[in-house]
């Protein structure tokens, strides 16, 4: 799997433009100008991506040569351009024609203040963002691009958190353009939203989905031998606290936990799903084991939901920097209390431990479904915080990711008789507008759940991967 500690190796081309009608010590003053405010972008943790100088360009062969060198480069997500004087657009059409990445313009000008007494033709001959950056505006919107525009000073904390964010959406469709998802057997029969154009939805998100049966996993648990158990076991002891007396059955999840990786890190899959319908000889259906991946940074869905598996992985790599939280969720049932109308999500077994609010227990209970061992899963309750919830769906012609705001909750009632994670939330306008709205727009019972992430970026995000994208909040 990829290496989630930071974001930094991520690259953005910063280009800037201009033309050869101001002279010689002018494009070097916008050369100077550019590089100290890539070093200022990279000096601040608002960006949380690394942005890399390019000379300015001048024409329309420089331009091109700039462009095509950000596609060619694989650790570039994208390209970010200002117009420090003037530089006429059409020089821009070839360039732009051939532009493969994300694209974020952004409107800014080197000094913030107008310089009232000393402000004269050499000043305007020099910084023309004003009116250079709507040239170039124009182009991109004559071109119908896919463009994110991002005005105000380049110092300003609020412009660099707002790059910040469309990076972080850029970051999440580069992962997403090379996401091998594994699905482990099909989905659970009769269930229609967790179907989708898979061919669709690697022609639109880059995912390539693969079918293995639950075989080809069992033969790989038969081999994982006991050393390998109890160095998975250590593992389990640094992040979660063992309550229960029945480690055998934690011991088999390790089982489990070790084969799934093993064949997902050599068949370079980020994330997979399981199906408690088709366990074949698998003794435990895989709780603890896909929670513990998840918490790696594993993408993961349950009952065949191959979609929201690969929407986690894309989502947990947008926030691989930050101690958020970001976790497979499905809806379980509401509070229609109307002070305070909440819903609660949780799933059988399967959810990540990023949001967990203290330290998670691993215990064995008895699962009603799947007519196997009484599985090992982790339980705690979530952190509160604002966070937002996200689906992906597939409408037939197109796919749609739809978006609730919500705030989880403090949980301040145990759940004896239900032994599972859990998190609470207020989904915002309230409880009542929102369900009538996300079913309106479809939306599935199997949801992503992050704390690190806004309507700002996931809606970056479907711009640039072309998708439809609906906001409730």
């Amino acid at each position: 799997m990829t290496d989630m500690a930071s974001l930094k190796k991520y690259k953005f081309m910063f280009i800037v433009g201009s033309q050869d009608l101001y002279g010689e010590d002018v494009l070097k003053k916008v050369n100077e100008h550019a590089k100290i405010m890539a070093d200022g972008f990279n000096s601040d943790a608002a960006i949380p991506c690394t942005v890399t100088y390019h000379p300015v360009v001048r024409n329309s062969d420089e331009i091109y040569s700039a462009i095509v060198e950000a596609n060619n480069d694989p650790a570039c997500c994208g390209v970010i351009t200002w117009m420090h004087t003037f530089s006429p657009s059409k020089m821009w059409i070839k360039g732009l024609n051939a532009l493969q990445k994300p694209y974020l313009h952004i409107n800014t000008q080197f000094n913030r203040d107008i310089p009232w007494d000393s402000i004269d033709m050499d000043f305007m001959n020099l910084n023309q963002s004003a009116h250079g950056d709507r040239e170039h505006g124009f182009i991109a919107a004559r071109m119908r691009l896919k463009e994110k525009v991002i005005s105000g000073w380049w110092k300003d904390e609020r412009f660099r958190v707002r790059v910040g964010g469309w990076m972080r959406a850029a970051v999440g469709a580069f992962e997403s353009r090379r996401l091998r998802v594994l699905r482990i057997s099909d989905n659970m029969r009769s269930v229609a939203v967790t179907e989708g154009d898979k061919v669709e939805a690697q022609i639109k998100l880059g995912w390539q989905v693969d079918h293995y049966g639950v075989e080809d996993i069992v033969r790989l648990v038969d081999e994982v031998t006991e050393a390998e158990i109890d160095a998975q076991m250590a593992e389990y002891k640094k992040y979660y606290d063992m309550d229960t007396g029945n480690i055998e059955a934690v011991r088999y999840q390790a089982r489990e936990e070790v084969a799934i990786k093993k064949f997902m890190d050599k068949e370079k899959f980020g994330a997979f799903h399981t199906n408690f319908e088709d366990l074949q000889q698998l003794r435990q259906l895989p709780g603890l084991a896909a929670q513990d991946l998840m918490r790696q940074g594993y993408g993961f869905g349950a009952e065949g939901d191959w979609k929201v598996a690969a929407l986690l992985k894309v989502m947990m790599s947008m926030t691989a920097d930050l101690d958020c939280g970001t976790a497979f969720m499905e809806d379980y049932t509401y509070n229609f209390d109307r002070a305070c109308g909440m819903n609660m999500g949780s799933h059988m077994l399967e959810v990540c431990p990023s949001v967990a609010c203290d330290r998670p227990k691993i215990q064995v209970f008895p699962l009603g479904i799947g007519n196997r061992e009484d599985p090992a899963r982790l339980t705690f309750k979530a952190k509160p915080g604002p966070a937002v919830l996200v689906t992906l769906i597939d409408m037939g012609d197109r796919f749609r990711m739809i978006e609730n705001d919500v705030v989880c909750q403090k949980q301040e009632h145990d759940m004896p008789k239900l032994p599972v994670a859990a998190v609470l939330w207020k989904p915002l306008p309230d409880l009542e507008t929102s369900a009538e709205a996300w079913m309106y727009a479809g939306g599935a019972h199997h949801s992503v759940l992050s704390y690190g992430l806004t309507d700002t970026e996931m809606r970056d995000f479907a711009e640039i991967m072309g998708i439809e994208y609906i906001h409730i909040g």
